[in-house]
């Protein structure tokens, strides 16, 4: 059980980092298959389900992709093999019927986390599973459930066809062979599995990828971390396209699930900017309500209602912001598009599946048509407030502390705190840890407090309309913190 994190079974499958021991074994990985195949069989009513296993381009992906197979055909069920695979084509390839019939699928990948990690993600033809599916699979394998057989082994990739879907799209949305004809679009795959983009879905839509960089699979990732969210990722993509003149940068995560986003001055197209952008585009075709995490700015909640939109701010995790956008499109209420600023992004149209491709082919849409009025694709989001300061600070706890209690706690106080002073006040609309508003005197913004996912660290966002203003609400919260000697403050006061 201690492999699964979230809707993710992760671990260690190399053995390159002290203190790091490799958990994520052969046996353990053939045990877990066999598991999938028992929870699978039970599930479909089929005792010899077919599986398809991809992979992304981490060093250990061969090892694991060989035990994952000999677990699952071992179990009577049949396995095909796709090879170097994004995790959105792992999915797609369940809905495809021109494709080899299959009830499952496993993704070989631990998204951006170093190159010694690695996982297993799996999806039904519904979606990728849930956290209490993740649980249930665990405990099944931890009990050595198997079923038995001699299932069928055999090759089939399927990113072509996966590609293929969406230059037929793009084509079908500007009515044209080569609607990106003139545009230089490069990308940034990071040495990940997202280096087919560029020759199998922008050069036949007729783009000049000219400066694209980091496109030859490499799992030691020896440029920098496939990761939107690093510093040094997106330094390096929008320095690329300054130096190549190019019209738009795209930069994915390892397994593409992910995407971020650079303009033709370099500028990121990033967390609060991406989501507005995204947003621009589906509520110019139909209002409805855009579902993000909690830490979107206030900015965004007033440019998506100037756009004739909704702004829901919903807990962190990428299936938490999904699965609530789809509460509220079966109680009827529209919701196109759920998204996190980490770049997770799930819309409607899509299988709410969180697919960085699928994502920036949105957005080359739009660019290309944009094009066509002689505008630039950044103009959708022109009238975008941006803070004048933010900053994310993630405060650790004493080692051997019960943090989700103590944690817990510390955010009900905080609460408590707000309520009794003047010049705060509560959001009215969160969903996770507290958020709260401060006065133009006292800092001229808001403080979330909030508990992360799975981890001992309580991370906290800060964000001012003002220059200065950081610091001073860092003050705030830095006087109220000091009561509690389990929390360590360092990162705090590195601000102040």
């Amino acid at each position: 059980m201690s492999l699964k994190n979230g809707t993710d079974v992760r671990g260690v499958a190399i053995d390159s980092v002290p203190d790091e021991p490799v958990n994520l074994t052969d046996e353990v990985v053939e045990t877990i298959a066999r598991a999938f195949v028992v929870w699978l069989a039970e599930r479909t009513k089929n005792a010899h389900p077919a599986i398809a296993v991809g992979h992304d381009s981490r060093l250990s992906a061969d090892r694991i992709s060989a035990a994952v197979a000999k677990g699952i055909s071992e179990s009577g069920a049949s396995v095909v093999l796709t090879g170097l695979s994004s995790t959105p084509s792992m999915f797609m390839l369940l809905k495809d019927e021109t494709f080899a019939h299959c009830d499952g699928s496993i993704m070989i990948t631990a998204s951006h986390l170093p190159s010694n990690k690695n996982g297993l993600k799996f999806f039904v033809a519904e979606g990728g599973l849930e956290g209490a599916d993740i649980t249930a699979i665990l405990n099944l394998a931890a009990e050595g459930k198997s079923l038995s057989g001699k299932g069928e082994i055999r090759e089939q990739s399927y990113i072509e066809k996966y590609s293929a879907d969406l230059v037929k799209k793009f084509r079908e949305a500007t009515g044209e062979e080569k609607p990106l004809a003139g545009k230089r679009i490069l990308v940034d795959a990071g040495n990940g599995a997202g280096g087919f983009y560029v020759d199998l879905v922008l050069k036949p839509l007729g783009a000049d990828t000219t400066g694209s960089q980091f496109l030859e699979p490499d799992g030691s990732f020896p440029n920098h971390i496939p990761n939107p969210e690093n510093e040094t990722a997106m330094r390096s993509v929008c320095d690329a396209v300054v130096k190549a003149k190019a019209d738009f940068g795209i930069i994915f995560d390892t397994d593409v699930d992910r995407a971020g986003a650079v303009d033709k001055n370099g500028e990121e197209i990033n967390r609060n900017r991406l989501i507005a952008l995204i947003s621009a585009i589906l509520l110019a075709e139909k209002p409805g309500t855009i579902v993000t995490d909690s830490v979107t700015s206030d900015g965004l909640a007033s440019f998506i209602a100037a756009k004739g939109g909704k702004h829901l701010r919903f807990k962190r995790g990428y299936k938490n912001v999904i699965n609530e956008s789809k509460r509220l499109n079966a109680a009827g209420e529209y919701s196109p598009l759920a998204i996190e600023t980490s770049g997770h992004a799930a819309l409607m149209e899509n299988y709410f599946l969180d697919d960085g491709a699928y994502l920036v082919t949105r957005i080359l849409i739009s660019l290309a048509k944009q094009a066509k009025e002689g505008k630039n694709v950044t103009d959708l989001i022109a009238d975008l407030p941006l803070p004048a300061e933010a900053a994310e600070v993630r405060l650790t706890f004493e080692k051997g502390a019960d943090f989700k209690a103590l944690g817990a706690g510390v955010i009900r106080d905080f609460e408590a705190h707000a309520n009794e002073t003047d010049y705060i006040t509560v959001a009215p609309d969160n969903h996770e840890g507290v958020r709260v508003n401060f006065d133009k005197a006292h800092g001229d913004g808001w403080i979330l407090v909030r508990m992360s996912l799975h981890e001992p660290i309580m991370p906290i966002n800060i964000e001012s309309n003002s220059a200065g203003g950081n610091k001073l609400l860092a003050k705030e919260l830095y006087a109220f913190l000091q009561q509690y000697g389990f929390l360590h403050l360092a990162n705090l006061e590195k601000i102040l």
